[in-house]
């Protein structure tokens, strides 16, 4: 076989590898959702994907220290300790830890400052970092990982 010639399990090459209606109906999904969105935000509609608000029930500040590895350490304000976890067991307070030192560092404000524990009547918990404005519901990330930093509101 000559180089000019084409393999013979090799689609022919006049062949659309992405059919043209597919692409088309892509570019209107993307187009309308782009107005959509657009109109929403120029109308100030409300949203409506967001936790429900409650009145807050209990908060904590806490100082935060993490791994790499996912160990983790929790102090009160005073410095006590108040859980100093393995990898296992504080994989996911880690992980939060290293959002907010990511938030801290491209906010250029202290790395090692307090963050606020809030549990709200609806049963749900939230974490805000006062020197970055950064906040995260809990209970997006399910409820075993919220009760990692429930427990921490019980101690």
């Amino acid at each position: 076989m000559s180089h000019s010639q084409t393999h013979p399990h090799a689609p022919p090459r006049d062949k659309e590898l992405i059919p043209r209606a597919m692409a088309r109906a892509m570019l209107a999904l993307v187009l309308t959702t782009l107005v959509l969105v657009t109109a929403a935000r120029l109308t100030d509609r409300p949203l409506i994907a967001t936790p429900p608000e409650g009145e807050v029930r209990l908060s904590r500040e806490i100082l935060l220290s993490g791994d790499m590895a996912g160990a983790a350490t929790i102090r009160d304000l005073d410095g006590r300790v108040i859980a100093d976890l393995t990898p296992q067991e504080g994989g996911f307070i880690s992980g939060v830890w290293r959002v907010i030192q990511r938030e801290r560092t491209k906010h250029r404000v202290a790395l090692d400052g307090p963050v606020a524990l809030v549990a709200y009547d609806t049963g749900r918990i939230s974490i805000h970092d006062p020197s970055t404005g950064w906040s995260a519901d809990l209970m997006g990330f399910g409820a075993d990982n919220a009760n990692a930093f429930a427990r921490l509101l019980a101690k």
